[in-house]
């Protein structure tokens, strides 16, 4: 995937940067993870630092120091993810900030414009989305906006060097879903997402609806399934044609003492690895698995900060380990082997 930052390879991983920092992570150890892509928030940074004061520091890229591909997010999860604090109309989302209680306007314009003062590679158009399971009239209300505000997004772009992705709705139903799918083909943008999955559904649901809808998108153009992020998710889902995912678990479990690994999880504060000199991962390069189980177990029952950031390393270095031996898998035609593999190990 070409994009003005680089050359993206995919099937990939995008760690989660919300407010321009993959948690606990510095952009020097990020690198070392092997990231290629990560992700920001519309809505966060329109808050802070505010999208205009990053456009006069010289975009989100130069801001935060990463000179490597950004997607952004449009803010259409926080309709979700603060539905408490957010009135949706067909012309706009009207939220009360989290912060301090102002009114925020957004309308689709508006999320294009802050993601054009970011200056990310690829802009998320804004959708409506809503929890599952829901009832049929409301998914289909909101699969309905989020092709106009779809519409509205793509009309309201200016940048060319900044890729457009338009994002496939409709809950659990799937005719919609493909019906959605064809409509934004119709309107023609550089990449589609598969969006409002993994918001209650179980991961049958999941996969019935991916295999219904990535056969409706182009097979040229990126697919992106939108905030997925189980290890066994991301290798079930590249089996149904999907390109690109992106998560908070390698970080939010690393900051509990959870770490992934290639047989599995481990959980550090558990009393079997207190005196275990093994790493995480015999043959993880990361900075954690410099270190034994043992200390690492240490660090979380000292509350020191450096357990967290440590663990943090490991779980993003693992996805995207796991990420290298999918590509690998697939450019040696052994993929159907390797994901029944995978099904076994990832799910001790």
């Amino acid at each position: 995937m070409w994009l003005k930052s680089g050359v993206v390879e995919t099937p990939v991983f995008m760690p989660v940067g919300t407010q321009g920092t993959v948690k606990g992570i510095t952009q020097f150890h990020l690198e070392e993870t092997g990231a290629q892509i990560i992700l920001g928030n519309t809505y966060h940074l329109s808050l802070r630092p505010g999208s205009e004061r990053v456009a006069r520091l010289g975009g989100l890229h130069k801001f935060i120091g990463w000179n490597k591909p950004i997607l952004t997010d449009s803010g259409g999860f926080q309709i979700f993810s603060l539905a408490d604090r957010a009135i949706v109309t067909e012309e706009a989302v009207d939220f009360k900030s989290h912060l301090d209680g102002s009114k925020i306007h957004l309308r689709p314009e508006d999320s294009i414009r802050i993601q054009e003062d970011l200056g990310s590679d690829i802009a998320m158009v804004l959708d409506h989305l809503i929890a599952l399971p829901a009832p049929e009239s409301v998914a289909l209300e909101a699969c309905q906006r989020s092709i106009r505000w779809a519409e509205r997004c793509k009309a309201f772009a200016t940048r060319q060097d900044q890729a457009k992705f338009a994002i496939v709705q409709g809950g659990l139903d799937a005719d919609l879903r493909v019906d959605c799918a064809e409509q934004l083909v119709k309107i023609g943008f550089d990449g589609y997402a598969v969006g409002g999955l993994s918001v209650g559904e179980p991961p049958p649901e999941m996969y019935r609806i991916l295999d219904c809808t990535c056969p409706a998108l182009p097979e040229d153009q990126p697919r992106y399934l939108m905030g997925v992020g189980r290890p066994i998710d991301l290798v079930e889902g590249v089996a149904r044609g999907i390109d690109m995912f992106d998560c908070v678990m390698p970080t939010r479990n690393g900051r509990n003492a959870l770490a992934f690994t290639a047989d599995g999880s481990l959980r550090l504060r558990n009393l079997c690895h207190a005196d275990d000199e093994r790493p995480l991962e015999e043959d993880c390069p990361c900075q954690a698995c410099k270190h034994s189980r043992a200390y690492l177990r240490h660090l979380f029952i000292a509350e020191e900060m450096l357990g967290p950031i440590l663990l943090s390393i490991h779980n993003v270095t693992f996805y995207q380990r796991l990420m290298a031996r999918i590509r690998l898998a697939i450019e040696e035609n052994r993929y159907a082997s390797f994901l029944e593999e995978q099904r076994i190990r990832l799910a001790k």
